[in-house]
């Protein structure tokens, strides 16, 4: 009987643990970059199943090239990795390679959560420093895949901000994302029922202002970006998702 009621629990607790993740291992999306009808580029999300250090982690990568004449005028080569921890959402390296125009960076960090330390590799300049994170800081990928485990979306409200502690480079950021509400978006995969946010950004070099960016992902437990839209400080652009793969929950488009 006791083996029974343990397994029934292991049981309840593997499939209340399933629903929570919004993703897993085989995810991958694919969004042209454009600026009207001209495409300038395309990104690439990915997540595999690895192991890194004796830990079970998602490791997710992301890449992001320009194309064609837009190439030629201004060259974009972007790599980034992260590898989550699988239960606790958390970074435990991450890597951003990117060449934007000439601007380049070459950077691997190490997360030690235990000590609160980043050990920060600058390959480019051949310097490593270690420096204090705030206590589950996210870097720039995984606090996307966080977001899409642990943002309560059923409960959120209009107007309502979540905050979260982020680093990158060698510095401690505060990320704010607000919510703008619920919509129906029309896609190359027809009609999607989606949920609107505007993350805060710096304005200044690159956006036009702090609220120069909207983000659309799908309302249902995927949580999938389908749309971006950036106002930046010359011109705009966006990005549109245009193939996936492995979503681990079904896709959801209205019929009419």
């Amino acid at each position: 009987m006791k083996k029974l009621i343990t397994l029934l629990f292991l049981t309840v607790s593997i499939v209340l643990s399933a629903q929570e993740k919004a993703y897993e291992d085989g995810e991958w999306f694919k969004f042209r970059i454009h600026y009207g009808f001209v495409t300038a580029g395309y990104a690439t999300l990915q997540v595999n199943d690895a192991t890194l250090n004796g830990k079970e982690v998602y490791h997710v990568q992301g890449v992001g090239e320009t194309i064609g004449m837009s190439r030629f005028f201004f060259k974009v080569e972007d790599y980034y990795d992260s590898y989550i921890d699988k239960e606790k959402d958390v970074p435990y390296k991450f890597i951003r390679k990117i060449d934007e125009g000439g601007h380049t960076k070459d950077i691997e960090i190490d997360f030690d959560h235990d000590s609160g330390k980043a050990l920060v590799h600058n390959k480019k300049h051949k310097t490593k420093e270690l420096v204090s994170f705030p206590k589950d800081a996210q870097d720039m990928v995984s606090a996307f895949y966080y977001l899409r485990n642990n943002l309560d979306t059923e409960n959120i409200e209009v107007g309502e901000t979540v905050n979260m502690n982020m680093f990158f480079d060698k510095e401690a950021y505060k990320f704010r994302l607000k919510f703008l509400g619920r919509e129906v978006l029309n896609t190359k995969f027809g009609k999607i029922p989606v949920m609107k946010f505007r993350p805060y950004v710096q304005a200044g070099r690159v956006f036009k202002e702090k609220e120069s960016l909207t983000v659309w992902v799908t309302d249902d437990d995927n949580k999938m970006p389908v749309l971006i839209k950036a106002d930046l400080a010359v011109g705009s652009l966006k990005a549109s998702l245009v193939e996936f793969k492995g979503l681990r929950h079904s896709f959801r488009i209205v019929v009419d």
